[in-house]
């Protein structure tokens, strides 16, 4: 209710600082006790954890994981936080964040702007929040693409012992040459030298974390089938199926419908859900699926699951929908 009565002056407003006011306002209610969503249980055993239900937060939304306190009284079954990058950055110049609210979409071309990994922990370490954190990681923008793995391997080693698990981001549109992570010998190197590690850090912590990959939407089958068998290969233990796509299938002619950056919301959905029921088959009982994109009503959620995701993410419906998109979703997943 909360939120239906803000939305008309949020969307009245710069994307950017309507975003930045409603973590805001989420965390005044949050503290005022008049945000605890109650969504009932439906646990899900996933990468050996124990998630209370099946609808978490994607990244993006708390960079810096500044408000996850207020987030966990929406009633997700578990938020992940980032990107992160080990120095903090400014990303790319505003405006960098787009509504298309006739198709339920959103453009961003934000550059993994945040404060920093150290802030990042420091605001982990400073939460009451007891239930299952992601922490999603990157790279710096300067850092040449060829050393990106050294940045990951900081990040990990800083978020390990505060995170549930760890999402490695190399399918951003927004850091040059990112992507190329996801092909050939970068990837190759790029996985074996976090796998590597993370088995180090949960010797030294005495406790095993997972590490979870994020790709994009944009995958031919050839990018599908190497990206499964290198997963196996190094026994990664979760793929998010997808980012942000850099198709503009659905919003031609649209306001805004042509800025540079990754599409979300409504018109991914089909993209990243074929992209999901590819990777599905390949991965089978050896790596975990967390479908994410364009779930924007609770019968996308049952479709990102029937296509074989363990879990789903919601972010650019929450623009929409609300919060009660977190419980709509949780009710016809467990039914």
């Amino acid at each position: 209710m909360l939120y239906s009565l803000a939305r008309p002056l949020l969307f009245s407003m710069d994307p950017e600082r309507a975003h930045e006011l409603s973590l805001s306002m989420l965390k005044t209610a949050h503290k005022m006790g008049m945000m605890q969503q109650k969504i009932a249980a439906n646990p899900v055993n996933c990468m050996g954890i124990e998630f209370p239900n099946p609808v978490g937060l994607a990244a993006g939304l708390d960079k810096n994981g500044a408000y996850i306190d207020a987030l966990a009284g929406l009633g997700f079954g578990f938020i992940e936080v980032g990107t992160v990058t080990p120095r903090p950055q400014s990303g790319n110049e505003k405006p960098r964040l787009f509504r298309l609210a006739q198709s339920k979409a959103i453009i961003n071309r934000m550059g993994f702007n945040n404060d920093g990994v150290d802030q990042l922990v420091a605001n982990v370490k400073a939460a009451k929040f007891k239930g299952v954190l992601g922490i999603n990681i990157g790279k710096n923008a300067d850092t040449p693409v060829e050393d990106a793995t050294s940045d990951y391997l900081i990040c990990l080693e800083k978020v390990y012992n505060y995170a549930s698990y760890v999402t490695v981001n190399i399918s951003s549109p927004n850091t040059k040459n990112l992507r190329s992570l996801q092909s050939g010998h970068a990837l190759t190197e790029l996985l074996e030298s976090l796998k590597a590690k993370q088995l180090e850090l949960a010797e030294q912590y005495q406790h095993y974390v997972p590490i979870v990959l994020k790709v994009a939407p944009d995958l031919s089958a050839t990018d599908i089938e190497f990206i499964a068998s290198q997963l196996v290969q190094f026994k990664i233990d979760g793929l998010i199926v997808t980012n942000t796509t850099l198709s503009r299938e659905g919003v031609e002619g649209q306001q805004h419908g042509d800025e540079a950056g990754g599409l979300s919301g409504a018109p991914v959905f089909e993209k990243s859900t074929a992209c999901l029921k590819a990777f599905a088959p390949l991965l089978k009982d050896k790596v975990a699926l967390i479908g994410v994109g364009g779930i924007v009503a609770a019968e996308q959620a049952i479709a990102k699951q029937q296509a074989g995701a363990q879990l789903v993410q919601l972010y650019s419906g929450l623009i929409y929908t609300g919060p009660e998109l977190v419980k709509e979703c949780t009710e016809a997943l467990a039914h």
